[in-house]
């Protein structure tokens, strides 16, 4: 059993209104995904959404173990889980099958899958697996997605600094999951602004990992109704909770690339409600 977890409750809009901002951290922000050689997890109460990580050291492969509040035999009993490795290659083992993942790799693991390990490939490079986790009703099949077998979209404009890349990983045009979705968002040099126009998908929650930030440098992430938005800043490495009444949206002091993922009632991506920029509050 991994005890190696915190749980964070669901919080409303009225309620994270009155919050000053360490209440606010406190409630949204994961300050340290990665556990050194073993899986550290945030377990949330939006959507039962599970976030992250894990880097295997010392040449040891690292268990996928169960933790307490799912009351399960087995992580992925019911459960599906995504992968996307931003270190050094690494290999996942998921019943018998091996994975190679190296760097902005992606894996998508279904429900069922009794064993996973995690291991780097080189000592001196270890693998940083991010993992997203939601409820699964159905066993779907295991698929490594490359960066180049993403659907990829060009968004944005240099004069507006938010020129950037979407690569959609593990979305329903390449992997069938029952909930979970991901992707990743690189930031053109000179761009600083990701997902503006802000919007909202009340049907779905979401999380946003944050990493390539320069170490001198950090991330202004936006959260809040649109009429009522609260600012936090973070550094590389670090991941955001996202409710489904909250905008999310951010802008760095340098550019950058950021992990989405995303579950809920659907798997529509385009299901948003957008704010025109001057209606933000």
């Amino acid at each position: 059993m991994n005890d190696n977890f915190q749980v964070r409750y669901a919080v409303g809009q009225k309620a994270t209104n009155q919050m000053g901002t360490q209440a606010l951290r406190d409630e949204f922000l994961i300050e340290q995904v990665f556990g050194m050689g073993f899986v550290k997890w945030v377990y949330t109460h939006y959507d039962r959404y599970m976030v992250g990580g894990v880097i295997p050291t010392d040449g040891k492969k690292v268990f996928l173990d169960t933790i307490a509040p799912l009351k399960a035999d087995f992580f992925l009993e019911r459960r599906e889980m995504g992968v996307i490795n931003v270190g050094g290659k690494g290999t996942i083992i998921a019943d018998g099958t091996h994975y190679e993942l190296d760097y902005k790799e992606a894996l998508y693991l279904g429900k069922g899958i009794k064993e996973v390990y995690f291991s780097s490939d080189d000592p001196k490079s270890h693998a940083k697996f991010y993992l997203n986790s939601a409820p699964a009703h159905q066993a779907y099949t295991c698929q490594k997605v490359g960066r180049d077998q993403a659907e990829i979209v060009e968004l944005g404009l240099a004069k507006t600094s938010n020129k950037r890349t979407i690569r959609k990983l593990i979305v329903n045009s390449i992997v069938k999951s029952c909930q979970l979705q991901m992707g990743m968002t690189e930031l053109a040099s000179g761009s600083v602004w990701n997902t503006m126009p802000a919007h909202v998908h009340d049907r779905r929650m979401e999380v946003y990992f944050y990493f390539e930030v320069p170490e001198d440098q950090s991330v202004c992430h936006f959260m809040g109704a649109t009429d009522e938005t609260r600012h936090l800043w973070m550094s590389n490495e670090q991941a955001i909770i996202s409710p489904p009444w909250s905008i999310h949206a951010g802008s760095g002091t340098s550019n950058y690339t950021f992990v989405w993922g995303m579950a809920g009632e659907n798997l529509d991506y385009g299901d948003m409600d957008g704010c025109d920029i001057p209606n933000l509050r």
